[in-house]
Protein backbone atom coordinates (compact mmCIF):
# COMPACT_ATOMS: atom_id res chain seq x y z
CA UNK A 1 0.00 0.00 0.00
CA UNK A 2 1.11 3.53 -0.87
CA UNK A 3 -0.20 6.86 -0.80
CA UNK A 4 -1.09 6.64 -4.64
CA UNK A 5 -3.86 3.94 -3.36
CA UNK A 6 -5.01 6.01 -0.94
CA UNK A 7 -5.68 8.43 -3.47
CA UNK A 8 -7.54 5.83 -5.81
CA UNK A 9 -9.65 5.16 -2.75
CA UNK A 10 -10.38 8.61 -2.43
CA UNK A 11 -10.97 9.66 -6.00
CA UNK A 12 -13.63 6.48 -6.14
CA UNK A 13 -15.43 7.37 -2.91
CA UNK A 14 -15.93 11.14 -4.41
CA UNK A 15 -17.09 10.20 -7.51
CA UNK A 16 -18.96 6.62 -7.29
CA UNK A 17 -17.42 5.83 -10.24
CA UNK A 18 -14.18 3.89 -11.65
CA UNK A 19 -14.84 5.34 -14.84
CA UNK A 20 -14.87 8.63 -13.60
CA UNK A 21 -12.29 8.41 -10.84
CA UNK A 22 -9.34 7.41 -13.56
CA UNK A 23 -10.63 10.00 -15.79
CA UNK A 24 -10.11 12.47 -13.22
CA UNK A 25 -6.50 10.15 -12.15
CA UNK A 26 -5.45 10.72 -15.67
CA UNK A 27 -4.95 6.87 -16.17
CA UNK A 28 -6.98 4.20 -17.50
CA UNK A 29 -9.89 2.69 -15.94
CA UNK A 30 -8.44 -1.42 -16.18
CA UNK A 31 -5.47 0.25 -14.31
CA UNK A 32 -7.29 1.91 -11.62
CA UNK A 33 -9.92 -1.31 -11.06
CA UNK A 34 -6.77 -3.45 -10.99
CA UNK A 35 -5.15 -1.40 -8.34
CA UNK A 36 -7.91 -1.11 -6.06
CA UNK A 37 -8.27 -5.01 -6.55
CA UNK A 38 -4.88 -5.45 -5.35
CA UNK A 39 -5.20 -2.73 -1.95
CA UNK A 40 -8.60 -4.82 -1.10
CA UNK A 41 -6.42 -8.32 -1.70
CA UNK A 42 -3.26 -7.20 0.48
CA UNK A 43 -5.36 -5.55 3.46
CA UNK A 44 -8.16 -8.54 3.30
CA UNK A 45 -10.96 -6.61 3.17
CA UNK A 46 -13.60 -5.02 0.38
CA UNK A 47 -13.62 -1.26 0.49
CA UNK A 48 -15.48 -1.24 -3.02
CA UNK A 49 -19.25 -3.01 -3.58
CA UNK A 50 -19.55 -3.21 -7.65
CA UNK A 51 -22.98 -4.60 -9.07
CA UNK A 52 -25.18 -3.81 -12.27
CA UNK A 53 -25.91 -0.18 -10.42
CA UNK A 54 -22.27 0.99 -10.51
CA UNK A 55 -20.15 1.04 -7.15
CA UNK A 56 -20.98 1.97 -3.07
CA UNK A 57 -18.79 1.92 -0.80
CA UNK A 58 -18.44 -0.95 2.26
CA UNK A 59 -18.37 -0.29 5.99
CA UNK A 60 -15.17 -1.51 5.81
CA UNK A 61 -14.22 0.72 2.88
CA UNK A 62 -15.86 4.01 5.17
CA UNK A 63 -13.64 3.35 7.81
CA UNK A 64 -10.53 2.88 5.59
CA UNK A 65 -11.59 6.08 3.82
CA UNK A 66 -11.60 8.17 6.80
CA UNK A 67 -7.54 7.02 7.69
CA UNK A 68 -6.71 7.52 3.85
CA UNK A 69 -8.15 11.13 4.35
CA UNK A 70 -6.77 11.95 7.12
CA UNK A 71 -3.21 10.44 5.92
CA UNK A 72 -3.84 12.30 2.66
CA UNK A 73 -4.34 15.93 4.47
CA UNK A 74 -1.43 15.09 6.95
CA UNK A 75 0.69 14.73 4.06
CA UNK A 76 -0.89 18.10 1.95
CA UNK A 77 -0.01 19.84 5.15
CA UNK A 78 3.40 18.83 5.34
CA UNK A 79 4.02 19.20 1.70
CA UNK A 80 2.36 23.07 2.27
CA UNK A 81 4.58 23.88 5.60
CA UNK A 82 7.93 22.67 3.77
CA UNK A 83 7.35 23.85 0.42
CA UNK A 84 6.62 27.22 1.81
CA UNK A 85 8.84 27.42 4.80
CA UNK A 86 9.84 30.48 3.93
CA UNK A 87 6.40 32.09 4.36
CA UNK A 88 4.91 31.25 7.72
CA UNK A 89 1.00 30.66 8.03
CA UNK A 90 -1.47 31.25 10.38
CA UNK A 91 -4.00 28.40 10.76
CA UNK A 92 -7.17 28.07 12.64
CA UNK A 93 -10.26 25.53 12.46
CA UNK A 94 -13.40 25.16 14.38
CA UNK A 95 -16.55 23.80 14.22
CA UNK A 96 -19.77 25.18 16.44
CA UNK A 97 -23.14 24.94 17.02
CA UNK A 98 -25.12 28.26 15.83
CA UNK A 99 -24.79 30.73 18.74
CA UNK A 100 -24.46 34.47 18.72
CA UNK A 101 -21.90 34.45 21.65
CA UNK A 102 -19.40 32.23 19.93
CA UNK A 103 -20.02 34.04 16.70
CA UNK A 104 -19.26 37.43 18.92
CA UNK A 105 -15.80 35.93 20.55
CA UNK A 106 -14.93 35.11 16.49
CA UNK A 107 -15.46 38.48 15.31
CA UNK A 108 -12.97 39.54 18.21
CA UNK A 109 -10.84 36.77 17.64
CA UNK A 110 -10.41 37.65 13.76
CA UNK A 111 -9.47 41.39 14.47
CA UNK A 112 -6.50 39.93 16.12
CA UNK A 113 -5.04 38.01 13.16
CA UNK A 114 -1.88 39.33 11.98
CA UNK A 115 -2.49 41.50 8.89
CA UNK A 116 0.79 41.03 7.88
CA UNK A 117 1.59 36.65 7.73
CA UNK A 118 -0.68 34.87 5.42
CA UNK A 119 -3.66 33.19 7.10
CA UNK A 120 -6.19 29.93 6.48
CA UNK A 121 -9.05 30.45 9.13
CA UNK A 122 -11.79 28.21 9.29
CA UNK A 123 -15.09 28.45 11.15
CA UNK A 124 -18.22 26.42 10.47
CA UNK A 125 -21.54 26.38 12.38
CA UNK A 126 -22.87 22.93 12.47
CA UNK A 127 -24.55 20.44 14.83
CA UNK A 128 -22.78 18.40 17.72
CA UNK A 129 -22.17 14.99 15.81
CA UNK A 130 -20.88 17.01 12.95
CA UNK A 131 -18.37 18.81 14.95
CA UNK A 132 -17.02 15.30 16.37
CA UNK A 133 -16.90 14.32 13.31
CA UNK A 134 -14.84 16.82 11.52
CA UNK A 135 -12.46 16.79 15.02
CA UNK A 136 -11.71 12.58 14.40
CA UNK A 137 -10.97 13.25 10.67
CA UNK A 138 -8.75 15.88 11.81
CA UNK A 139 -10.75 18.58 9.14
CA UNK A 140 -11.15 20.50 12.29
CA UNK A 141 -8.57 21.07 15.42
CA UNK A 142 -10.71 22.73 17.91
CA UNK A 143 -15.15 21.77 18.27
CA UNK A 144 -17.89 23.16 20.49
CA UNK A 145 -20.40 20.55 21.27
CA UNK A 146 -24.07 21.38 22.69
CA UNK A 147 -26.24 19.17 24.24
CA UNK A 148 -28.54 18.74 26.93
CA UNK A 149 -27.45 18.36 30.43
CA UNK A 150 -29.24 15.06 30.94
CA UNK A 151 -27.16 13.78 28.31
CA UNK A 152 -24.10 14.81 29.71
CA UNK A 153 -23.16 10.97 30.89
CA UNK A 154 -23.53 9.93 26.83
CA UNK A 155 -21.31 12.75 25.97
CA UNK A 156 -18.23 12.34 28.34
CA UNK A 157 -18.35 8.29 27.80
CA UNK A 158 -18.26 9.41 23.49
CA UNK A 159 -15.58 11.79 24.21
CA UNK A 160 -13.23 9.29 26.59
CA UNK A 161 -13.99 7.01 24.07
CA UNK A 162 -12.72 8.84 21.12
CA UNK A 163 -9.66 9.97 22.89
CA UNK A 164 -11.65 13.50 22.68
CA UNK A 165 -10.34 16.56 25.28
CA UNK A 166 -13.44 18.07 26.43
CA UNK A 167 -13.99 21.10 28.72
CA UNK A 168 -17.22 23.15 30.21
CA UNK A 169 -17.96 25.97 28.52
CA UNK A 170 -21.08 27.40 30.00
CA UNK A 171 -24.91 26.08 31.08
CA UNK A 172 -27.51 27.68 30.25
CA UNK A 173 -31.16 27.48 29.75
CA UNK A 174 -32.70 28.62 25.97
CA UNK A 175 -33.97 32.04 25.92
CA UNK A 176 -37.23 32.65 23.15
CA UNK A 177 -36.21 35.41 21.30
CA UNK A 178 -39.30 37.81 18.97
CA UNK A 179 -39.45 40.69 16.75
CA UNK A 180 -40.42 43.74 18.90
CA UNK A 181 -43.47 44.38 16.24
CA UNK A 182 -44.74 40.53 17.12
CA UNK A 183 -47.60 40.53 19.44
CA UNK A 184 -45.59 38.44 22.14
CA UNK A 185 -43.29 41.47 22.84
CA UNK A 186 -46.12 43.04 24.90
CA UNK A 187 -45.88 40.05 27.08
CA UNK A 188 -43.96 39.74 30.36
CA UNK A 189 -43.91 35.67 29.69
CA UNK A 190 -45.90 33.44 27.82
CA UNK A 191 -47.05 30.06 28.79
CA UNK A 192 -46.41 27.19 25.78
CA UNK A 193 -49.85 27.23 24.80
CA UNK A 194 -49.69 30.67 23.46
CA UNK A 195 -46.99 29.88 20.93
CA UNK A 196 -49.02 27.40 18.96
CA UNK A 197 -50.58 30.48 17.22
CA UNK A 198 -47.01 30.90 15.95
CA UNK A 199 -44.60 29.58 13.73
CA UNK A 200 -41.19 28.10 14.77
CA UNK A 201 -38.20 29.09 13.51
CA UNK A 202 -35.29 26.26 14.39
CA UNK A 203 -32.22 24.73 13.22
CA UNK A 204 -32.49 22.57 10.42
CA UNK A 205 -30.03 19.48 11.62
CA UNK A 206 -30.76 19.14 15.92
CA UNK A 207 -29.28 16.24 17.10
CA UNK A 208 -29.77 14.02 19.74
CA UNK A 209 -27.73 11.15 20.71
CA UNK A 210 -29.57 7.72 19.88
CA UNK A 211 -32.38 8.68 18.67
CA UNK A 212 -34.39 8.62 15.32
CA UNK A 213 -34.94 12.59 14.10
CA UNK A 214 -39.01 12.05 14.35
CA UNK A 215 -38.24 11.29 18.22
CA UNK A 216 -35.49 13.96 18.16
CA UNK A 217 -38.30 16.64 16.95
CA UNK A 218 -39.89 15.72 20.12
CA UNK A 219 -36.93 15.90 22.38
CA UNK A 220 -35.54 19.85 21.11
CA UNK A 221 -38.88 21.58 19.21
CA UNK A 222 -41.64 22.79 21.03
CA UNK A 223 -44.36 20.66 21.81
CA UNK A 224 -47.75 23.31 21.24
CA UNK A 225 -46.44 24.33 17.65
CA UNK A 226 -47.03 22.46 14.00
CA UNK A 227 -45.80 25.25 12.11
CA UNK A 228 -41.93 25.31 11.39
CA UNK A 229 -39.49 26.52 9.29
CA UNK A 230 -36.09 25.40 9.60
CA UNK A 231 -32.79 27.25 8.35
CA UNK A 232 -29.56 26.21 8.50
CA UNK A 233 -28.06 29.50 8.11
CA UNK A 234 -28.21 31.48 11.37
CA UNK A 235 -28.22 35.16 9.74
CA UNK A 236 -31.23 33.83 8.12
CA UNK A 237 -33.04 33.06 11.12
CA UNK A 238 -32.67 36.62 12.24
CA UNK A 239 -33.88 37.80 9.00
CA UNK A 240 -36.70 36.08 9.24
CA UNK A 241 -37.56 36.93 13.14
CA UNK A 242 -36.92 40.19 12.29
CA UNK A 243 -39.34 40.58 9.58
CA UNK A 244 -42.19 37.89 10.12
CA UNK A 245 -43.30 39.33 13.30
CA UNK A 246 -45.32 36.00 13.40
CA UNK A 247 -42.49 33.61 14.07
CA UNK A 248 -39.69 32.59 17.27
CA UNK A 249 -37.05 31.37 18.17
CA UNK A 250 -35.27 29.65 20.92
CA UNK A 251 -31.59 30.37 21.15
CA UNK A 252 -28.87 30.70 23.83
CA UNK A 253 -27.85 33.87 25.85
CA UNK A 254 -27.56 36.52 22.55
CA UNK A 255 -25.44 39.65 22.96
CA UNK A 256 -27.63 43.17 23.20
CA UNK A 257 -25.95 44.69 20.23
CA UNK A 258 -27.64 41.64 17.80
CA UNK A 259 -30.93 42.28 19.69
CA UNK A 260 -30.82 45.38 18.83
CA UNK A 261 -29.31 44.96 14.89
CA UNK A 262 -32.22 42.86 14.48
CA UNK A 263 -35.19 44.83 16.20
CA UNK A 264 -35.35 41.45 18.87
CA UNK A 265 -36.56 40.54 22.11
CA UNK A 266 -36.27 38.28 25.10
CA UNK A 267 -39.64 36.94 26.15
CA UNK A 268 -39.71 34.76 29.32
CA UNK A 269 -41.51 31.47 28.94
CA UNK A 270 -42.29 28.15 30.57
CA UNK A 271 -41.17 25.80 28.55
CA UNK A 272 -37.46 27.16 27.98
CA UNK A 273 -36.36 25.52 32.24
CA UNK A 274 -34.08 22.68 29.57
CA UNK A 275 -30.38 23.17 30.66
CA UNK A 276 -27.51 22.63 28.18
CA UNK A 277 -23.90 22.75 27.91
CA UNK A 278 -21.29 24.29 25.26
CA UNK A 279 -18.44 22.13 25.80
CA UNK A 280 -14.68 22.59 24.00
CA UNK A 281 -13.23 19.50 22.51
CA UNK A 282 -9.91 18.88 20.65
CA UNK A 283 -8.42 15.53 20.06
CA UNK A 284 -5.84 13.86 22.95
CA UNK A 285 -2.46 14.76 21.92
CA UNK A 286 -3.27 18.46 20.07
CA UNK A 287 -1.26 20.79 21.26
CA UNK A 288 -3.43 24.55 21.26
CA UNK A 289 -1.73 26.65 19.02
CA UNK A 290 -1.61 30.61 20.05
CA UNK A 291 -4.74 31.24 17.63
CA UNK A 292 -6.29 28.67 19.21
CA UNK A 293 -5.50 30.26 23.02
CA UNK A 294 -6.88 33.77 21.71
CA UNK A 295 -9.81 32.25 20.66
CA UNK A 296 -10.47 30.27 23.88
CA UNK A 297 -9.62 34.25 25.50
CA UNK A 298 -12.15 35.86 23.75
CA UNK A 299 -14.79 33.35 24.03
CA UNK A 300 -14.62 33.21 27.77
CA UNK A 301 -14.47 37.39 27.46
CA UNK A 302 -17.51 37.21 25.98
CA UNK A 303 -19.07 34.62 28.57
CA UNK A 304 -18.48 36.65 30.96
CA UNK A 305 -20.71 39.64 29.72
CA UNK A 306 -23.59 37.95 28.90
CA UNK A 307 -24.16 35.18 30.89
Amino acid sequence: MNLQHLKYVAEVAKTNSISKAAENLYMGQPNLSRAIKELEDSLGITIFERSKHGISITPEGEEFLMYAKRILHQVDEVESLYKNAKTHKQRFSICVPRASYISEAFTRFASSISKDVPAEIFYKETNSMRTVNNLLKEEYNLGIVRYQAAFDEYFKRMFDEKNIEHELITEFSYRLIVSKNSPLAKSESVSPEELADYIEVCHADPYVPSLPLIDVKKAELSEYVDKRIYIFERGSQFDILENVPGTFMWVSPIPNKFLEKYGLVNIKCESGAKMYKDVLIYRKGYKLSELDKKFITALCEVKREIF
